[in-house]
């Protein structure tokens, strides 16, 4: 027995292990027992009592009483065991000693180390048992990852032991201490036992309904570093397509709520530093600029005298330099007028302790890292020496599977950490910057477009998610590339500078290329915004190209565009081909260098395969920094552009918190002091001295021209103007109704309660007298119809009453109603009046400010405010002002005269079909682009008072049918007016791919895959051919190098290094061209059938689905879809040839070959299933967000006014929160597969490895060093392989989506054989002979067999009574929709034979929204240049433009902005007319064309067609009767058939329908004789 003296003192471990070599030098080796008996047994025992006191903690603590577990009952009993045999082993050893048959020769020989062991032991044990009741106490932990560790350790120490008493058993022929051998069995068995316990979870009852909704609470240290939690999501994703039900509940930290909290919290304190950083940069520059005035009357009295010695030049100079200096400083002080640098310090702060523990994990891998190349050395030296032991061998094979399981572990750990840090960046900015925008000021919403806070939330919360992703590189790239130079240096010696200096060099012509291919990226994205702008107007007006035969105009506009994208693009292509060949040639070329520097050098200089192989796998591993370190820069200056424009918005100025009292000593419910008000802090004041008081339970009346300040009182009233003078008291909460309605996305009953309980009766009652009733009825879904985004399938009078119904059930205390009636009929308007605003109405005991030009009303008022030009003119009753003669009298003068049928609506009766269209029309204009709410829309109308606040966003509904509702699912059904887009499923069929291909080219593709593979050859070649190389230090390890040799050697490596990049070059550009080919193809036939489909489509799909084809699946064809299959093809092949490699230098590697790659493709198909669903539930998820965020920015004034915004801040939270329930499985199951796959990994450098050693008589070292280095990397490639698979099936599903499109059902031809005469319709005869026709089929007749002969140059007005028809007739002439039956003759030519281009454009529409598109005023006149340019002045003169266009410095060529922003309502109406009077063609179509224009607009368009269409024959949609009192004939339509037409005064004499609807309008006999 070894001598355990003194516990085997330090000294007695150098003498017998570290310089007696007896132990391992041999073919059967084995530790000293004295090792096995201290160390071995101490190092497991002092881990656990380091971390002992963690767990004891929790018995200190006062705990609810925990139910004992059947798993925490085991593991207490497996511990008590040990501690039976630890006291079992101390009474062992106190027997031997001084028991009955002991002698004191005996005591002298037991080791005190025997004595020691078990108490240790004993001592241990009773600490367990009292660690794992701690761990019982904590309640929400399922396992220990200490205790798990401890027992890992101590299993793995006590391995020693075990085979050691084995061995000496089988050599000795018996035991010779059986109580120990049996004591030590028993306990590594039960240890055993423990360790397998310590892997489970102890689960509580109450805590397993927590585990099905989210696992990983209940997941085990082992679990969760394997991340085998998340294999039940994988695997149902496998068996079925997953759905957002399926997702798990969020981590409390990883919620919204919470990490919004914690990130205001730290803004906070890191902004108010800001801005005091900001007040004090401030002064210094108002102190600089004083001292610069000071210093240039110095400089002005030294110019005055030359004589002084000083030269004017010098002086003019000096002049220059400091404008210029003072001109950049400017404009640097420009961009950063706010407070900045404070948002990185908050990211930081918040999540500080994730980056903390990420970049431990991500240094320990990178040491890692360098392990491998170390032991792939030995290992090369090992088979090289073949007198080593074969233990040695299969030792380095261990150690490099253990170095690369626990570099997985570690990586998987790291990248775990990084991309939850990601995701939670994202959402605390996503949440920061929705939070902002409640309380924003109007300061700032006027520098931040919808769309641009919007991008906020995208677009740069993303751009931080992805570098907070990576940051971690920026240090770790560096420390990688200077240990890589340091082993390189003691591989090659000064050679490896050679290498070095390659890459140092490539760095410039990378910088270069990049700032090239910026360059063209951003030229591409120019154009890609042109190019979706321009879509977005064609598609947003495509009912005006259609009915002006328009599309070839502004489709090849989209193609020129397109075009031009294309050929930037393939410039890009092509740099990016360069630089694929660059990556590609680097790490030969560096090689190349290195080696032949090295050989070159000195003739004594042998390239090993040791150090060949070592450099190699070392420059692997530099080529990652490399590559990643100007990515990460160029992320970095891209997300400080984000970083700025997050920090200009988040520290903008919020409004006003106190701008509106609350004080409850005021006797009036509103009280308005000498109040002056802005829209902005520096603006001109838009009201001033105002002072009102309106007692609680008053009707006030606010009248006024357009512009005199009316909406604006009613925002001042709000609190969202700024007050310069005086203060406003309110008394009570505040219902408010926009005059421009705002309707969320949700059901009309929704709409109605806005977050109020639900009270049924009241419900009905405010139902009822909003008149909403009839609608209700008529909706298939009633109250529960879901209304579309902005109210799309709700007409503009529906919308109104909606927004007025949710004031009504508010139950507020005051009513802030903004012009309310302006969107609905004459009779509705009065209904509303009566029945909820007026004396008698619903709201009749509260305070009411009514803003309307109804002059119907007023008498029945409590006072009237009068506004002049911002400015209170009067105050006072009806009879007052009236009597008073003032500004009052005015107004009733301008507006009496036609106030009666003055509405702006579309004929909303009681029974009104039209407002009960569940498809959205196609008339809507911008339908995924949010409506500006009445703020933002004041600030953009400011200078212009002739641009009417009742604009043209005003949605109609028409031409509707009625379906019978059979059952419950066919009321569900129509409940949803759009269907939500369908998202894919399941695996992506053969034929998309296919179709792909085939656009691409047969020949290309086919080219280009063996152009790759002649690439992967060259490679595979030439590592070969270093292979063979480094024999030759075997061959002339004596002998002098011949130059000859060393040059042949060089010359091929380099040549074959050189050849493979040029094919991967050959492949890029071959692909290149093919890919643009495919781009072009599905983009032109994209874009020529989107022209082409029926209306109806654009009725029935949102204009952003539409455009996302365009932008979104459109870019993933041009970009992404290009790379992923280049990396696919790449990745595949080197896969194949790393395994060809291996199998070729160990054929016995082909018996694994086959396990491992059915696990590994069953493994990738488990993920690609789960990871392609869970990206699609992203993209579906995210779109709520950025929608509810638009609708919150769009109704901002609404949700302050009922003061919401903690509603909607929870809203959005949990609409955050369900987007990240599938981007956090998504993270977690990128693991999964990783760590699976670098397993997978490990295993084949293992068997490589393995397989090295056993044949190791048979190979030499340089197949081997080549063998194991290609293993080495396989990881990554086996990895990169299945992600590019995955991302190749989710990127082609954007062909799938463009081919759908592709492949709707045009509509009729646009041009046929049956052309008509040129000067056709001459006479404009129409007549309709028994015309039937539905929206589509499935759906009733909207008009029903209509017969009639409208003669020569008639003037016909058209009237419904219930809204299905009249608009319908329209979009028959035009066959927007085609006949069931019956016939349609124009001047005897049946139009269904012509083409749509013939009928179309010999029709003249002007229609009811006055949709404009970008480009010239002369485009959006004449887009085919047909008209000279006297022809167009003559009709700007005719249509009342020409002092307007003469007055513009670009006159014709003056840029209209999007949809017409930079013209008003009125000017937009009359460019209409102007179109119309250039085609003059004989038929002409007034569709509501006044509808939403002010008195003077509508009297000037209706006198120019009076006198310009004189001759023709006119078809008048009216809007109100009063504008077709004066046709010839009048068509009055109900249900879609005509029960009337004569004149006017006939129709009036009859008293039929006609007459009852002229009674409504307040239209008498008398009145239409006047007219006439």
């Amino acid at each position: 027995m070894c001598n355990f003296g003194k516990f085997c003192f330090a000294l007695y471990f150098i003498e017998s292990f570290c310089f007696n070599v007896s132990y391992v030098d041999r073919a059967d080796p084995d530790l000293p027992i004295c090792l096995e008996q201290t160390v071995l047994v101490w190092i497991p025992l002092g881990f656990m009592w380091l971390c002992a006191p963690h767990h004891l903690i929790s018995l200190c603590k006062r705990t609810t009483k925990k139910r004992m577990s059947k798993l925490y009952l085991c593991k207490q009993f497996v511990v008590s065991l040990l501690f039976l045999t630890a006291i079992a082993s101390l009474a062992v050893t106190i027997a031997e000693g001084h028991g009955p048959n002991s002698d004191s020769t005996q005591t002298e020989k037991i080791a005190g180390v025997y004595y020691a062991n078990p108490v240790l032991f004993a001592v241990t044990w009773i600490l367990l048992l009292l660690c794992q009741e701690g761990l019982r106490r904590k309640g929400k932990h399922v396992d220990s990852a200490t205790l798990f560790f401890f027992w890992l350790l101590l299993v793995v120490c006590d391995i020693f032991p075990f085979q050691t008493l084995i061995r000496a058993a089988l050599r000795e022929g018996k035991v010779s201490d059986v109580p120990r051998f049996c004591l030590f069995y028993i306990s590594f068995g039960l240890e055993l036992v423990a360790l397998v316990l310590s892997a489970v979870a102890d689960i509580s009852p109450e805590a397993k309904e927590h585990m099905k909704k989210n696992p990983e609470k209940a997941a085990t240290f082992l679990s969760r570093i394997t991340f085998n939690w998340t294999s039940s999501l994988v695997v149902t994703g496998y068996k079925r397509p997953l759905v957002q039900e399926d997702m798990w509940d969020l981590k409390d930290i990883d919620t919204t709520d919470h990490i919004s909290q914690v990130f205001s919290s730290n803004m906070k304190t890191e902004l108010d530093a800001a801005r005091v950083r900001y007040q004090k940069k401030l002064q210094k520059c108002a102190s600089s600029k004083r001292d610069n005035a000071r210093e240039g009357e110095f400089h002005n009295e030294m110019s005055n005298g030359l004589g002084k010695g000083v030269s004017q030049d010098v002086l003019m100079m000096e002049e220059k330099g400091k404008k210029e200096g003072g001109k950049k400083k400017k404009n640097k002080e420009q961009s950063e007028d706010y407070p900045n640098s404070w948002l990185v310090p908050t990211i930081y702060k918040t999540f500080k302790w994730i980056l903390i523990e990420s970049a431990f994990f991500k240094l320990v891998q990178d040491i890692l890292t360098f392990v491998s190349p170390q032991i792939l050395k030995l290992m090369i030296a090992f088979t090289e020496d073949k007198t080593s032991y074969a233990w040695v061998g299969y030792m380095y094979a261990t150690l490099l599977l253990l170095v690369a399981v626990l570099q997985s572990l570690c990586l998987q750990q790291y990248f775990q950490r990084c991309f939850v840090l990601g995701m939670q960046v994202r959402t605390a900015i996503m949440a920061a910057v929705y939070k902002k925008a409640l309380v924003v000021s109007n300061n700032t919403r006027k520098e931040w477009t919808v769309g641009e806070t919007v991008n906020l939330i995208s677009t740069d919360a993303q751009r931080f998610s992805d570098l907070t992703s990576f940051i971690h590189l920026l240090w770790s790239c560096p420390l990688q590339i200077i240990i890589s130079i340091a082993f390189l240096w003691i591989e090659l010696g000064p050679a490896a500078l050679a290498g070095r200096t390659v890459v140092v060099l490539m760095v410039p012509i990378n910088v270069l290329l990049a700032d090239k291919a910026r360059q063209y990226q951003m030229e591409n994205m120019k154009f890609k915004d042109d190019r979706l702008k321009v879509m977005n107007e064609m598609l947003n007006g495509i009912k005006i190209l259609k009915l002006y035969a328009w599309e070839p105009s502004f489709q090849a506009q989209a193609e020129d565009i397109r075009e031009k994208e294309l050929k930037v693009m393939t410039k890009f292509s092509y740099l990016s081909s360069v630089s694929t060949f660059l990556l590609t040639c680097a790490p030969a070329l560096v090689c190349l260098v290195s080696f032949a520097v090295f050989v070159g050098v000195s003739p004594d200089n042998m390239l090993t395969a040791e150090k060949a192989f070592t450099s190699i796998s070392l420059f692997n591993i530099l080529q990652f920094p490399l590559a990643m370190l100007p990515m990460i820069i160029a992320s970095i200056v891209q997300t400080t552009v984000s970083k700025k424009r997050l920090e200009k918005f988040l520290s903008g100025e919020d409004i006003e918190a106190g701008a509106v009292q609350h004080n409850s000593s005021f006797k009036t419910a509103v009280s308005v002091c000498d109040g002056t008000f802005a829209w902005e802090r520096d603006a001109e004041p838009l009201l001033k001295n105002v002072s009102l008081e309106i007692k609680p339970g008053q009707l006030v009346a606010v009248v006024g021209a357009v512009g005199s300040g009316k909406s604006s009182l009613i925002s001042a009233l709000l609190g969202e103007m700024h007050s310069t003078k005086g203060f406003i008291n309110i008394q009570g909460s505040i219902a408010y109704v926009p005059q421009q309605a705002w309707i969320q996305n949700a059901t009309l009953r929704d709409n109605v309660l806005f977050g109020s309980p639900n009270d049924e009766r009241r419900f009905n009652e405010v139902i009822k007298a909003c008149a909403l009733e009839p609608d209700l009825e008529l909706l298939p879904g009633g109250a529960l119809t879901e209304i579309g985004e902005k109210g799309i399938n709700l007409s503009g009078g529906q919308k109104q009453r909606v927004s007025l119904a949710r004031a009504a059930y508010s139950q507020a205390d005051i009513y802030l109603l903004d012009d309310p009636l302006s969107a609905v009929d004459a009779h509705v308007g009065k209904h509303l009046f009566e029945n909820v605003i007026g004396p008698n109405g619903i709201l009749q005991n509260k305070t009411r400010i009514l803003v309307t030009h109804g002059v119907s009303f007023l008498p029945h008022v409590d006072e009237i405010v009068v506004l002049v030009e911002g400015v209170v003119s009067e105050i006072g009753s009806y009879s007052s002002l009236r009597a008073s003669g003032g500004a009052f009298s005015e107004f009733l003068d301008t507006y009496a005269k036609e106030q009666r049928t003055r509405t702006r609506s579309e004929s909303d009766h009681s029974q009104n079909m039209e407002d009960l269209e569940l498809l959205p029309d196609s008339e809507d204009t911008d339908l995924d682009a949010p409506l500006e709410d009445v703020v933002s829309s004041t600030l953009k109308r400011e200078n212009s008072i002739r641009h009417s606040q009742r604009n043209s966003s005003i949605r109609r509904r028409k031409n509707s049918s009625i379906r019978k509702i059979e059952n419950d699912d066919d009321l569900k059904k129509v409940q949803k007016l759009i269907e939500k887009e369908a998202m894919e499923t399941g695996w992506v069929k053969l034929s998309v791919f296919l179709q792909y291909l085939r656009a691409m080219g047969w020949g290309y593709t086919a080219v280009a895959a063996l152009v790759y593979f002649i690439g992967n050859v060259a490679f595979v070649g030439q590592n070969l051919w270093l292979s063979e190389w480094t024999k030759d230090a075997v061959v002339y390890a004596n002998e002098t190098y011949p130059p000859s040799l060393r040059d042949l050697r060089v010359g091929v490596f380099g040549a074959l290094g050189v050849a493979q990049g040029l094919f991967v070059f050959l492949g890029t550009l071959i692909l290149v061209n093919a890919s643009i080919a495919a781009s072009r193809i599905l983009h032109e036939r994209l874009l020529k059938n989107m022209m082409r489909v029926p209306m109806i489509f654009f009725d029935t799909t949102p204009i952003g689905r539409v455009v996302n084809r365009f932008a979104e699946d459109i870019f993933t064809i041009d970009e992404a879809i290009p790379n992923s299959l280049r990396s696919w093809i790449l990745c595949l092949l080197g896969v194949l040839g790393t395994l060809f490699v291996i199998c070729l230098a160990t054929p016995l590697f082909t018996i694994v070959l086959v396990p491992l790659a059915i696990i590994y493709y069953f493994v990738g198909r488990f993920y690609v299933a789960t990871s392609r669903q869970l990206r699609r539930l992203d993209s579906v998820s995210r779109s709520p967000i950025y929608s509810h965020f638009g609708e919150t920015v769009s109704g901002l004034t609404v949700i302050r006014a009922y003061n919401h915004q903690e509603r909607f801040l929870k809203h959005n939270e949990i609409t955050i929160d369900e987007n990240v329930k599938s981007v956090y499985p998504w993270i977690v199951s990128n693991r999964w597969l990783a760590i699976r796959l670098e397993f997978l990994g490990n295993l084949v450098v293992f068997f490589a490895c393995l397989f090295a050693v056993i044949s190791r008589d048979s190979i030499d070292s340089g197949i081997v060093g080549l063998s194991i280095s290609y293993a080495l990397n396989i990881m990554q490639t086996l990895n990169l392989l299945v992600k590019m698979t995955s991302e190749l099936e989710t990127n082609i599903v954007a062909v799938k989506r463009v081919s759908e499109y592709i492949e709707i059902e045009n509509e009729a031809e646009w041009v046929t054989d049956t052309r008509p005469p040129k000067d056709w319709p001459e006479a404009g005869r129409l007549q309709f002979e028994n015309y039937k026709v539905h929206y589509r089929p499935g759906l009733d007749l909207v008009l029903h067999g209509i017969t009639c002969d409208i003669g020569s140059t008639e003037k016909i007005g058209i009237v419904d009574r219930t809204g299905a028809g009249k608009s319908s007739l329209t979009n028959c002439l035009f066959r927007i929709i085609e006949a069931v039956e019956g016939r349609i003759f124009i001047d005897g030519i049946d139009i269904a034979k012509l083409g749509l281009h013939d009928l179309r454009a010999n029709l003249t529409i002007i229609p009811q929204d006055p949709v404009l598109f970008c480009g010239t005023l002369r485009m959006n006149l004449d887009p085919f240049d047909k008209f000279s340019d006297e022809e167009i002045w003559k009709v700007l003169e005719l249509s009342h433009l020409k002092d307007f266009a003469a007055g513009l410095k670009e006159g014709l060529q003056y840029e209209v902005s999007e949809g017409g922003e930079n013209l008003s309502v009125g000017q937009r109406q009359l460019l209409c007319l102007a179109r119309a009077l250039l085609r003059k063609s004989r038929i002409l179509i007034l569709d509501e064309a006044t509808a939403a224009v002010d008195l003077e607009t509508d009297n000037l368009i209706q006198n120019t067609i009076r006198e310009e269409f004189s001759s023709c024959t006119v078809l008048t949609i009216a809007h109100h009767l009063h504008s077709i009192m004066d046709s010839s004939r009048v068509m009055v339509l109900d249900a879609g058939r005509i029960v009337e037409f004569d004149t006017p005064q006939n129709l009036l004499s009859n008293k039929g329908h006609f007459y009852a609807m002229a009674k409504d309008a307040g239209i008498t006999q008398q009145d239409s004789s006047t007219v006439l």
